[in-house]
Formats: C-alpha cells, structure tokens, sequence
C-alpha cells in the first residue's frame, strides 16, 4: 500500500463488470488525476474477474480486493469501508457503483457539500432516472410503504460522500451490513441531499432483476425493526378494538332485534377471526423483530471475507 496520504478514497463494488468497471477507472483518472485512490472490491466475479491492472493503466493508484465468494452490493460496501477506516482513517470517502449509473463528473459536488463543518455524509438524490414503468411503480410504491412503517423518508442509494468521522461510524454499525442507505439514516449522522442525474451503463446489463431489488427494498425495513413493529402494533390494535367494537354493536343489533337470522353469527365469527389474525401478525412481527436484531448484532470481522489483496501504483509512485 501507498504510504502517502490521500484526502479522497473512492470505493466500489465490482460483480461480473470488468469492462465497464475499466472504463469507470479511466474516467476519474481524467476527472482527478492522483488525487484519489481507488479501493475496488471484486464480489467473487467468476465470469469477468477485475484485474488490479486495469486501475494501474487507467493512472490510479489504489488496490483491489477480492472476495472468497459473493456476498452482495451492500456488504462489498461495507467490507471496502471496514478497510478504509483500518488504512485510511483521515481520508473523505465516496461510494459509487461501477457501472456508470453514478457519474466521476457528478463527485465533485458531493464533495463542495461536504467540506461545511455541519455536514457528516453527502447523499446523491436522482433528478432524473432512465427506468422502466414497472421499476418507478415500485418505486414509487416502496418509498411509499418505507415512509409509512418506519417514519423515514429514503431518497438515495449507495452513492454518497462521507468524512471520516462517519466512515468510523459507519464501520462500527453491523445495519451496514444489511443496507447501506439505511444504515446512513439510522446512524445520527448530519445528512445533506445533493441532487444529481443519473448517469446511463457503461456496458452490459444490470445484474439486479426485480426480485434482488424488491429484497434490498426489504432489507431496508430491516434496519428499522423496532419502528416497523410499533407502527403494526398500533395498526392490528385499532383493527382488534374496531372487531370488539363491531361485535358488540352485533350484539345490540342481535337484542333488538334488527339482526336477520344467522347474520349475527356470521358477523361475529368474521370479527373474530380479524381479532385473531391482528394478534397473531403482532405476536410474529414481535419475534422476528427480535431475531432480525439478534442478527445484526453479530460481528463478523470483514477480513474473513477477504481472499487477496492487491495494489496498483501510477508510473510515478513505482
């Protein structure tokens, strides 16, 4: 490793996109030269594995870190920033994609946000998206459900500026392995929004399909367990009271006489199956509640994950 300090480290995670992840590189080598250094993070590529030269040939210095096997976007994330809080405790950090969806041009501004005192992270916020109809329902329909079971509003991604003393933070904190989004949220840390396009694919096609992206959606409302479960709690509570409240207005009904015949046993047995089910969905939420934090709790050091470690240097620093 360099032993200069670098005030800007970029990490990326890399899964089966050597071509478009090359082109990446050569991009912020013309964007910033050797200002920044590279930590590229091979998610156990089988197909089209990444080869430290092609961040060597596109004049950056940094290392690429190859893992045993796939673990996932976020937790590639996480394992690149574990490293960066061991190895470069002083330097800002980016997190982008590399795949050309998060644009070289577009760090800058995260980076002139993030040099006021009160900011801790810079997020990327999209002004515009090249997606399908299906993907913006969804969208549209997860920020939605998000905002409502856990009282928090999520409008970025992965892509995201963060000073030092968020990468300790963040490093620290085992929802990073889960969700990384979520995890900035969750973390206390002074937030600012940046809004940026986003950019288009590099080449190929995303390895994410419509099942992957609904479980990294979830994965987020993992993160806030705890909310999800009062907001339920208090939702099956209002609909158990409304079923003891329409039984005993079957009741009265039933006494005076307005009630047909079999109608009351109907609407009552109806009710209580509601009752029933509400207490039941609490009582499940409660337990999985309690396994979902049971298991973020557990620490995993990042460096089991790692297979190799290697580094490339400019001409320069040869």
């Amino acid at each position: 490793m360099s032993s200069e300090p670098h005030s800007t480290v970029i990490v990326t995670p890399v899964y089966e996109d050597a071509e478009a992840s090359s082109r990446l590189f050569k991009e912020l080598a013309g964007e910033f030269g050797n200002q920044i250094y590279v930590i590229a993070i091979d998610d156990g590529s089988v197909r089209q594995p990444l080869n430290v030269s092609c961040i060597s040939q596109a004049g950056l210095s940094g290392v690429l870190i190859k893992l045993k096997r796939n673990v996932g976007h976020q937790r590639a994330i996480a394992i690149g920033i574990n490293y960066v809080a061991d190895h470069f405790p002083n330097s800002n950090v980016v997190v982008m994609d590399s795949d050309g969806e998060d644009m070289p041009q577009t760090i800058r501004p995260l980076l002139q946000l993030l040099e006021a005192p009160e900011v801790d992270v810079v997020v990327a916020q999209r002004k515009s998206r090249v997606e399908t109809l299906r993907f913006r329902i969804f969208y549209f329909v997860y920020k939605w459900l998000f905002n409502t079971l856990t009282g928090q509003k999520i409008s970025f991604g992965n892509f995201m500026a963060l000073k030092p003393v968020a990468v300790k933070r963040l490093a620290f904190m085992q929802e990073l392995w889960t969700h990384v989004a979520g995890c900035v949220l969750i973390s206390k840390l002074r937030i600012v929004t940046c809004s940026l396009d986003r950019g288009a694919r590099y080449a190929g096609k995303s390895k994410m399909n419509f099942v992957s992206l609904a479980l990294h959606g979830f994965k987020g409302l993992m993160i806030f367990a705890e909310d999800v479960l009062v907001r339920v709690g208090i939702a099956c509570s209002i609909v158990a009271a409304l079923a003891v409240v329409g039984s005993f207005v079957a009741l009265v009904l039933k006494v005076l006489g307005f009630a047909t015949p079999g109608w009351f046993s109907v609407v009552v047995g109806i009710l209580l199956l509601v009752f029933l089910q509400t207490g039941a969905l609490t009582l499940v939420m409660l337990m999985l509640t309690g396994v979902i934090r049971s298991s973020l709790g557990i620490k995993v050091p990042h460096q089991d994950f790692i297979e190799s470690i290697a580094h490339a240097q400019t001409q320069d620093q040869h």
